[in-house]
């Protein structure tokens, strides 16, 4: 629905049903349409939030030409009412040049409380720790998207920092892991979520495409060859993890596709897994397929569009570190491409099916 042509021709369709069902169609309209008013497309969401750190940059240089680096006090100080001020301002702008106002703000805050901090010795796991409480406390607090979303951020950038910065390489794959399983659960819980009250139907889309990049960063870890140096028994556990989601997501798909004959699905799952066994080794391909799949089930154009690019980049990457001929990277290649187009013209086929009936 995106105008009030399209609600009208909806309640029609709901008086001409069976049943029927009382409401308030001026109502409906007037809270669709204030809700309208101040919503913005993720394009221009995250357009706010790379001016909000390039405006950031830009005013902590200046800062620090004007001597407030020599002051750990005035640091700590002033990072503190700008993280407490963005947080409040948040909860009353609805326009996006204040989004954009207050995520500068709550960036800067965030880095000069942090070189207040190291200035006065505290320890970097005590640092990241205090942004771990503080963006978390300001997620629960604020519940606006843009602010939300950079808090996620920043809570799971801190815990990536922890987890590099004391050389414990191995995490890196549970917290993929952790977070395989955080973002199929939210994907898959949608609806129970958003009905469930206010505060989680708020943010709920700042979680879920928070979840998305945070996921990504660490497939960027686990992708790069070389990048993290860890056991491979705990990226196999990884991948193990991030396959069994696949699965159960594929499962949730059949419904959309209008498989119902079990010995259909029992050999779609196990063709599923055979074809992700060879992702063991590197768990940011079948990462990237989670992300899609998802997408996909819930209609979420930016994950897929995401998800998709991921895939290309991480196939790329897998390709280009393999230690074998150029020929037979090209027949990887080769086949994987016919495997794919024979799936899309599967669902393709099956979708145009279900359309029809």
């Amino acid at each position: 629905m995106k105008t009030k042509e399209h609600i009208e021709v909806l309640l029609a369709h709901i008086a001409n049903g069976d049943e029927k069902v009382q409401y308030d169609a001026d109502a409906i309209i007037a809270t669709y349409q204030k809700h309208d008013h101040g919503h913005q497309s993720i394009a221009v969401k995250i357009l706010s939030v790379v001016g909000g750190i390039l405006a950031s940059l830009a005013f902590i240089g200046f800062l620090f030409l004007v001597g407030l680096y020599d002051s750990e006090v005035g640091l700590f100080f002033l990072g503190a009412v700008s993280i407490a001020g963005s947080a409040l301002l948040s909860r009353k702008a609805d326009k996006i040049i204040m989004d954009t106002l207050c995520v500068s703000f709550f960036i800067i805050g965030f880095v000069l409380l942090g070189v207040g901090l190291d200035k006065m010795q505290v320890n970097a796991n005590i640092i990241f720790t205090v942004f771990i409480g503080i963006a978390f406390c300001s997620l629960v607090f604020v519940q606006t998207y843009i602010l939300s979303f950079v808090a996620l951020l920043i809570v799971n950038g801190s815990i990536l920092t922890l987890i590099l910065s004391n050389r414990q390489y191995n995490l890196v794959s549970l917290y993929v892991a952790v977070m395989a399983l955080l973002m199929a659960w939210l994907f898959l819980k949608e609806a129970s979520i958003i009905t469930s009250n206010k505060a989680l139907s708020r943010l709920y889309n700042p979680l879920r495409t928070g979840l998305v990049f945070s996921f990504l960063a660490g497939l960027v870890l686990v992708g790069k060859n070389g990048l993290v140096h860890a056991y491979f028994s705990y990226s196999w556990l990884c991948s193990v993890v991030i396959i069994a989601a696949i699965v159960y997501v594929v499962f949730q798909l059949f419904a959309i596709l209008n498989i119902t004959k079990m010995q259909h699905k029992i050999l779609i799952s196990v063709f599923t897994v055979l074809v992700l066994l060879p992702t063991l080794s590197s768990p940011a391909i079948s990462g990237a397929i989670l992300i899609i799949l998802l997408s996909f089930l819930i209609n979420d154009k930016t994950g897929f569009v995401l998800g998709v690019l991921a895939f290309i980049y991480f196939i790329s990457q897998y390709y280009y570190d393999l230690n074998i001929t150029l020929l037979t990277k090209s027949i990887l290649l080769f086949s994987s491409g016919i495997l794919f187009i024979v799936i899309y013209l599967f669902t393709h086929i099956k979708l145009g099916t279900n359309e029809k009936n």
